[in-house]
């Protein structure tokens, strides 16, 4: 029988404001950008993170990857560095990049790609930043 392939999926919710503002902008064309996300003080949200594996199903354990050990890289790679944060200020990486949803996605994959015992297991990222907002990343 060929090896079955499995997709494994944990969510996490974190908290955290930021700001939509790039250093390659005037203060005019972030404001026009950005709109009401340029506010100097910031905003905030309440994240969802999915996170997806895809990989072999183990046929000793059953699984692509023990539940477990994912929820303990998340929580390195997504609780401990952003939930109840300033993502520009609090997390070095967006220091000098725009912290979009879509630069979190890629921030969050790439972090966990450094954690992941098996870093090609990793499929993707998804986050709602709001119920209609939606980014998903899968490492292209």
């Amino acid at each position: 029988m060929a090896q079955r392939i499995g997709y494994l999926t944990r969510v996490e919710k974190f908290s955290a404001c930021h700001r939509l503002h790039s250093p390659h902008l005037t203060d005019e064309e972030n404001l026009n950008t950005y709109t009401k996300c340029n506010n100097p003080n910031g905003h905030g949200h309440n994240y969802r993170v999915e996170v997806t594996l895809r990989g072999p199903i183990s046929p000793t354990d059953g699984m692509v990857m023990n539940i477990n050990d994912l929820k303990k890289y998340m929580n390195i790679a997504i609780m401990d560095t952003m939930d109840h944060k300033h993502l520009d200020k609090d997390v070095p990486y967006f220091k000098n990049i725009v912290s979009t949803t879509e630069n979190v996605a890629i921030y969050i994959f790439d972090s966990l790609s450094e954690l992941l015992p098996n870093p090609k297991l990793l499929y993707e990222v998804k986050i709602y930043e709001t119920d209609n907002n939606i980014v998903f990343y899968r490492g292209e």
